[in-house]
């Protein structure tokens, strides 16, 4: 993918960072904290599958949430 994905705990969001770039991108959560499908509290990791959906870890609402991630942009899916 050549990106570099970071969990921010404490800013509620998940962060790609693309090759040689010096600014990330939010890609999941950022805006404010909460329990919906497009918020985090508190994310503490990330993994990928083999067809590049991305899982994160969601401590402080005990779930793990999917999202498509596609090379371009994000789009959401919730299981």
């Amino acid at each position: 993918m050549g990106s570099i994905y970071v969990t921010d705990t404490s800013n509620n969001r998940v962060m790609r960072y693309l090759k040689e770039s010096k600014e990330g991108i939010v890609i999941v959560g950022g805006v404010e904290s909460g329990n919906g499908p497009d918020q985090l509290t508190e994310p503490f990791d990330l993994s990928f599958d083999r067809h590049g959906n991305l899982y994160v870890a969601d401590m402080s609402n005990y779930r793990v949430q999917m999202f498509k991630i596609d090379k371009s942009a994000c789009e959401k899916f919730y299981s």
